[in-house]
C-alpha cells in the first residue's frame, strides 16, 4: 500500500511562497490565475499494512512530524498497491 499525503497551509495562514509564484506568474504574462497555495506532496509506502493500520500510520506520520498542526493542513489517500 501506498499513502499520498497533501499537506498545505491552513485557510487564512499567509502562504509567502504562493504570493511570490503567482506574481512570477504574472509577470511571465500567465493571466487568469488568482491566488497560488503552495503545499507539499508526500507518498510512504506502507508495505504489509492492513487498510485500518495504514490510516493509523499515516496520520500519526502527518500529526508528528509531516504536518505542522499550527499553519498546514493534511489529507491523505491510502491506494492499494505498490
Amino acid at each position: 500500500m501506498r499513502a499520498r499525503i497533501t499537506i498545505m497551509p491552513k485557510e487564512g495562514i499567509l502562504d509567502p511562497q504562493g504570493v511570490t509564484v503567482a506574481k512570477a506568474l504574472a509577470e511571465l504574462g500567465i493571466k487568469g490565475i488568482g491566488e497560488v497555495r503552495m503545499g507539499k506532496f508526500v507518498e510512504l509506502q506502507l508495505p504489509k499494512l492492513t487498510r485500518k493500520k495504514a490510516e493509523a500510520v499515516t496520520a500519526a506520520a502527518c500529526d508528528r512530524l509531516l504536518a505542522n498542526p499550527n499553519i498546514e493542513g493534511y489529507q491523505f489517500d491510502i491506494v492499494e498497491g505498490d
